[in-house]
């Protein structure tokens, strides 16, 4: 009796043993399930009926769907997750609760966001960029600095240290957008955009000459930490730029980046400067000034140099000729020829913003190791429709474009023409690929997320499906090339401002509203109202940042023009935009200016 009550004893003891560490192991795998930890790879899964497909015009066979409509920080770069996790870097820090950083998840499978998780604080503008996963490392930045922290599988939110990986020296400036990459190496590469639109003497004054000279060997002062790509170790915390290694020069603005695997080779898509026509309008028409120059797509050997700023590389001569700041007419190449020749030029002002080469297996063929471009659209187009706001793509073989580039994805503005830039309802920015080989997109206004997936026969997959989006190539007006005459927006408006239609629109835009970010409104601005004086002292002595217009910060240089406008230039242009744009009306006198300048002058 004793044997078998003890014989039992154990058996039920066993029993409930494996009856509780069953009740775990379910309960585990239901909170790992919630959580969005898969244990296998993540597979498509099919649209819901009401699917939102989010307004997007893509080749025949594509569908996208609304991840998040809206987020409150709104969005620069993104990244996803091998488990689907969405991250986000914030645009705007202060309409993120202080947070930089945003993390999203979607538990039920409909392939909305359903967790929506500010997280991260660090000091940080609306200029910051980067946010990509490696080697179980999130990454991300501001304008200063690149961090990094450790995820946990399962965990959406790392709880994890935050690591300082590179530091930058203040102060803040344009251009400042820290993005990076990654090689198989061990090594990450930060771009270093330099804060100046052409090397001038004063930043994008009419008139003022460029510093240094290429033919001398006279650097650009800009040159010498910043106008480039730096590559550190991309696990050693806190590097300074003198503990990295300059990978490449000349290169003005590099917000794109990116590592193709494939080759093995770094690239990116350099933004062109800006203000041709504003800055030279002896030299440029309009119509030049839209076109010109290109945004220049760069394998990156180590040593490359880009040119700026002394050069710039006209798309349509294809080749490189020398900026006016450096004694250019349009024609001079100085020794442009011994540069080297970007990949491709894009379609000046279009804006490069993220640069993504597709390694998945969800789309057609056509797709794999090529390249896709997000194209956030700028502000330098006027009097023609502003341009960009579309995501390109580029087929690539060897390392190389095996084609012209493509319109992959479209419609995001909701306008056409885009006459200023506050009229674009979202702007592209982000890319990520999902790990089912879904193509992700982050807009900046208001943060909104696509999910873009292949539906169709992929081998059926050619040029019919193709043949929409070459028509809109040629006819949408933020993509084609505009007509000199027929697509100039303000060709039957009177000429109510000369000064404001060649120094001011630019920046400001046609309906004074700014860009949103970068360059303030002037529209029912208290800059504009209440204070004639102070507002005649900015336009002949220029303004730097930070300052704060309708409750919003700006951090761009505004150029002084008193040199070069004459007293009663700058009344006439004071008095149009304080009698417009649904400002108060008023007149601004020469003889106040006159007054102001004798003043600022003492």
């Amino acid at each position: 009796m004793n044997l078998k009550n003890g014989i039992r004893k154990a058996i039920t003891h066993a029993s409930r043993y494996f009856h509780s560490h069953l009740l775990k192991f379910i309960a585990v795998g239901a909170l790992l399930a919630f959580m969005g930890f898969s244990w296998s790879s993540t597979q498509l899964k099919p649209l819901p009926a009401n699917v939102d497909k989010g307004g997007l015009f893509l080749p025949g066979g594509f569908e996208s769907l609304v991840v998040v409509d809206s987020l409150k920080g709104q969005a620069r770069h993104i990244a996803v997750n091998t488990n689907g996790d969405i991250y986000v870097k914030a645009r705007n820090h202060k309409l993120n609760s202080g947070y930089g950083n945003i993390a999203l998840r979607d538990t039920n499978g409909d392939g909305k966001a359903d967790i929506i998780i500010p997280f991260g604080k660090y000091d940080g503008h609306t200029y910051g960029t980067a946010m990509r996963i490696h080697d179980g490392y999130l990454y991300f930045s501001s304008e200063l600095m690149v961090y990094r922290m450790k995820l946990k599988r399962g965990q959406l939110v790392p709880d994890s240290q935050m690591d300082t990986i590179v530091i930058d020296n203040p102060p803040y400036h344009e251009h400042q957008t820290k993005p990076i990459a990654f090689d198989n190496k061990g090594h990450i590469y930060v771009g270093w955009g330099a804060g100046s639109n052409a090397g001038q003497v004063k930043n994008r004054q009419p008139g003022s000459p460029g510093i240094g000279d290429d033919s001398t060997g006279n650097r650009n002062p800009w040159l010498e930490d910043h106008g480039g790509i730096w590559m550190f170790d991309a696990n050693k915390t806190n590097q300074h730029q003198t503990d990295g290694v300059r990978y490449a020069t000349g290169l003005r603005s590099i917000v794109a980046l990116d590592w193709d695997p494939k080759s093995k080779s770094l690239y990116t898509i350099n933004h062109g400067r800006d203000d041709l026509r504003m800055l030279w309008p002896d030299i440029y028409t309009p119509w030049e000034s839209a076109m010109l120059p290109a945004e220049e797509f760069f394998r990156v050997n180590e040593g490359l140099d880009g040119g700026w700023p002394y050069y710039y590389y006209d798309q349509l001569k294809e080749k490189k000729v020398l900026n006016p700041e450096f004694g250019g007419d349009k024609a001079k190449e100085g020794n442009g020829a011994k540069l080297t020749k970007p990949l491709m030029g894009f379609p000046g002002h279009f804006a490069p913003n993220d640069l993504l080469f597709y390694r998945g297996k969800q789309f057609p063929a056509r797709y794999k190791n090529g390249a896709f471009i997000a194209f956030h659209g700028a502000t330098d187009r006027a009097p023609y429709p502003q341009a960009g706001y579309t995501i390109l793509f580029v087929p690539f073989k060897d390392g190389q474009p095996s084609g012209p580039w493509e319109v992959f994805a479209d419609g995001f503005a909701g306008v056409d023409p885009i006459i200023n830039v506050s009229n674009a309802v979202y702007r592209p920015m982000g890319l990520a690929e999902g790990p089912d080989g879904s193509l992700y997109v982050s807009d900046t206004e208001k943060g909104k997320i696509w999910r873009i997936m292949y539906k169709g026969d992929k081998k059926a997959f050619g040029m019919a499906q193709l043949a929409a989006m070459e028509k809109r190539k040629m006819t949408a007006s933020n993509i084609k090339t505009p007509d000199e005459i027929k697509d100039n927006l303000f060709k039957d408006l009177p000429k109510s401002s000369a000064v404001y239609s060649t120094y001011c629109i630019a920046c400001h835009q046609s309906d004074g509203k700014g860009d949103g970010n970068r360059f303030p409104p002037l529209a029912q601005s208290e800059w504009v109202n209440y204070d004639n004086k102070r507002l005649i002292n900015v336009v002949l002595n220029g303004l730097k940042g930070p300052v704060q217009v309708k409750g919003l910060p700006y951090n761009e240089v505004m150029p002084a023009h008193g040199s070069f406008l004459s007293d009663a230039q700058v009344a006439e242009v004071l008095t149009y935009i304080k009698s417009n744009f649904n400002n108060l009306p008023g007149i601004v006198t020469p003889e106040e200016v006159s007054a102001v300048r004798k003043m600022s002058s003492k």
